[in-house]
This record gives structure tokens, sequence and C-alpha cells, in this order.
């Protein structure tokens, strides 16, 4: 046994952690039970995977054809939605290649949920209900939009900004490397422009709803019918943390298919592996996806900001250096 190994076997988190964990995994189990959404469980191994040139997935093998490991279980339970199921929600363990950091670790817990006939706002009323109930204490809203946001700090209008102007605004700071990071994507370029200049000056004391993002920014999502349409997407920040991405869901199996298509096109542009699009959720798709929005909130972050933890890591077991 070498020194390292001595020093590096036990767990990060402490055993109060671990019964915090516990507990909020009982908490949320009550929340859904008492509004009779059901939980499901759907397979971490996928013939599948995301599209989403931000997204690398880890792969292995079996009878000698690759699978990938889910980077959230969103398209499983759309398949279970296209079925009758009925509202439904998962608590997942979920994976995604290259992400580890202060917030970050490759394999990571998510809560998924999907409630029927709810729009947008029905759901955002609900996620201010579950965070209310986990943090056991009055938490301050703000509802904004990402247009409203965005042009309060940075005086750009995102959903008539360009790359260029992104590009300019961000060498304006000092970053003249957005460029090579963002490469040639639009919804990129707006992204890190928020997470650089935006999401750092959010007041801590408030729980961010960011609503009616731009169309570039929301592949799964249905769109508004206004005649500057907006994405039907809404973001979670509380202490300047990205918590929760939820949706008022495209139900359009062809819509869909054309949005994967760009997804993998963009892949190509920028040299990433390309991925097989997930034919089983556009043929549930085709069948039927009852309108409904769905939320994905990262169960790891929400410990770390419930008890005021520095690091993702303490809030693990065995964090990805410890694995």
């Amino acid at each position: 046994m070498s020194k390292k190994d001595d020093k590096h076997w036990p767990p990060t988190c402490s055993a109060a952690l671990l019964h915090k964990r516990a507990e909020l995994y009982q908490s949320i189990r009550l929340f859904f039970a008492e509004k009779g959404v059901l939980e499901v469980d759907t397979p971490i191994l996928s013939q599948s995977a995301s599209c989403d040139v931000n997204l690398d997935s880890f792969s292995t093998t079996f009878n000698q054809r690759p699978y990938y490991l889910q980077t959230s279980p969103e398209f499983a339970m759309k398949r279970l939605l296209a079925s009758g199921s009925g509202s439904i929600f998962q608590i997942a363990k979920s994976f995604r290649q290259g992400e580890s950091g202060r917030y970050h670790n490759p394999e990571f817990t998510l809560l998924e949920w999907y409630r029927v006939e709810f729009t947008m706002a029905d759901l955002i009323e609900e996620i201010v209900e579950l965070l209310m109930n986990c943090f056991n204490e009055n938490l301050s809203f703000s509802s904004v939009s990402y247009e409203r946001l965005f042009h309060r700090y940075t005086n750009i209008n995102p959903h008539e900004a360009t790359i260029e102007e992104l590009l300019a605004y961000a060498a304006s700071e000092g970053n003249p490397e957005m460029a090579s990071v963002c490469g040639d994507s639009l919804s990129n370029c707006l992204d890190y422009v928020f997470s650089q200049y935006i999401q750092p000056k959010l007041k801590s004391n408030l729980v961010y709803i960011v609503t009616d993002y731009p169309v570039c920014m929301a592949m799964l999502a249905k769109l508004s019918d206004d005649l500057s349409p907006t994405a039907k997407r809404f973001e979670v920040y509380f202490r300047n943390i990205e918590l929760a991405n939820g949706y008022e869901e495209l139900t359009d199996a062809s819509e869909q298919q054309q949005r994967f298509q760009q997804e993998l096109e963009e892949r190509q542009g920028v040299g990433a592996d390309s991925m097989p699009m997930d034919r089983y959720l556009l043929a549930a798709l085709e069948k039927g996806l009852p309108n409904c929005s769905g939320v994905a909130l990262g169960l790891d972050r929400l410990l770390m900001l419930m008890t005021n933890a520095a690091s993702i890591d303490e809030v693990l077991t065995f964090p990805i250096n410890r694995a």
C-alpha cells in the first residue's frame, strides 16, 4: 500500500453530510409522494447519447457495440412519459467527461422531474416550493428574463447579438481568448459572456429564476409564439451557482430531429466525435409526448448550498480522485 492509498481511502465528506444527504432524499421523495408524482428508474447505459456539442459522454462496449453513460436521464424519462406514465421524477447518477473542479465531478447526482400539462410558469412555482422546503426558510426569489439580465450588465441584446459583437465585448473586458474557447457557436459565446460577466454579479441573497432564453440556447424546449420568439427555458441560480435547468418540453418529433442534426453539424465543425442521436426518443415523440415541463436540479450543488460547503468534494463520498 502506498502512502497515497493510505491518505486517500477515507471519504471526503463527513458523517454528518452522509446523514444530510439521506435526509434530503427522504424529503424530496415525500414532497413528490404528496403530489402524486411517481418515482421511476431508468438505465444509465444507452445505445445513444446527447448530441450537445458541450457535452462529452463516457462510453463502453457490450457485445462489440458502443454504449454511453447518460449525461442526464432526460431521454429515457421522456420515453416513459410518451408511454403514459404520467408525472414522474428520478434521483439519478449522471456522467460527463471533462467536468471536474470546485462545482463539478464527472459523476454526479441529478434530481429530474416532469409534470404533465404543466407550463413553464407552473413548474417554476413548484421548484420554488421545493427549494423553500429543502432550505426550511423563507428564501427571496427574483424572476427575470435572460434578455433583461444580459442587457443590464453588458448593454447587449442577446436575441440580436452577433458572435463578433460578443467577442468584441469580451476583448473590451480584457479577454481576447474567448474565440478560441467558443469557436463559431453563438450559443457558446452567449453562455461564456453570461458565466464570466453576469453570473458573478448576481446578488448572493437572491434565488434567481432566469427565463426566456435565446432560441439558439434550447435544443429541447418549445419556443414562444411571439413575433420575436424566445425559448421556453429557465435556469435557477443561487449564490452565483447554477442549480437547475428546465424547459417547457418540445413535443414535435420532426423539429427535434432537425435540432439534433444541427447539434451534430456543430460537433463536426469543432472536430468533436459524432454521437448517435436517440432514435427511440424520436419514435416516442412521434407516438406523442404529452404537453409537459421538466427540470434537472443538481443535488450535489444543492447540498453544497444547504451546508455552506466550499467545494463539491465536501458533499461527495469519493470524488473522482478517490473513486
